[in-house]
């Protein structure tokens, strides 16, 4: 589907240079002299390599459409994760990298959505908040200042994450997998 160069939003994906692209950020300029142009922050949807590239409204992009669906994830073996379709039963085996950094957030029976191109899976994604229990947190140092009061906590998978003040070991919480940060405590 042809769409205008300004027309790009963050989360299309577009062909360019025979490539698939994420749009990750935009920004329109309006030089002085000559046209307006968007310039646009390209992620690589396979090997995640970035691209800055500038788009005028008088050009064309490709924008491809990908495929996505539900799939359980069921176990790892090594660097492969093996994920379920929740309609036919099929099962996949990928590599971990196409998760990327949220991989430490995969839990046995999550349902995750793969994009796919053309029949070919390009990247995995985990909901966008896991609730973990915190297994380590340190004890809060009396008279530190509210304004730098988030301390380190590890939760119950390693991973290390910045916890206000009341959060002790044993507490649940909410955590966002774009990028491991503490979001609330868990109800319930």
């Amino acid at each position: 589907m042809k769409i205008n160069g300004n027309a790009i939003r963050p989360g299309n994906v577009i062909e360019h240079k025979n490539r698939l692209w994420r749009a990750v950020k935009i920004q329109h300029t309006q030089p002085g002299k000559g046209g307006a142009y968007l310039q646009v922050e390209l992620k690589d949807i396979r090997d995640g390599t970035k691209l800055n590239e500038r788009f005028r409204a008088s050009e064309d992009v490709e924008r491809v459409r990908l495929d996505q669906k539900e799939f359980q994830y069921l176990f790892a073996d090594d660097d492969m994760l093996t994920f379920m379709d929740n309609e036919s039963y099929e099962q996949i085996s990928l590599h971990k990298d196409m998760v990327g950094e949220p991989v430490v957030f995969l839990q046995d029976g999550m349902t995750v959505t793969i994009e796919s191109y053309e029949g070919e899976a390009i990247s995995v994604m985990l909901p966008d908040t896991v609730i973990m229990e915190i297994v380590e947190a340190d004890a809060v140092v009396k008279g530190q200042t509210a304004s730098s009061s988030y301390k380190p906590a590890v939760l119950e998978n390693g991973s290390r994450v910045m916890v206000p003040p009341h959060i002790e070991s044993g507490t649940r919480i909410v955590v966002n997998t774009a990028d491991a940060s503490y979001v609330e405590r868990a109800k319930g």
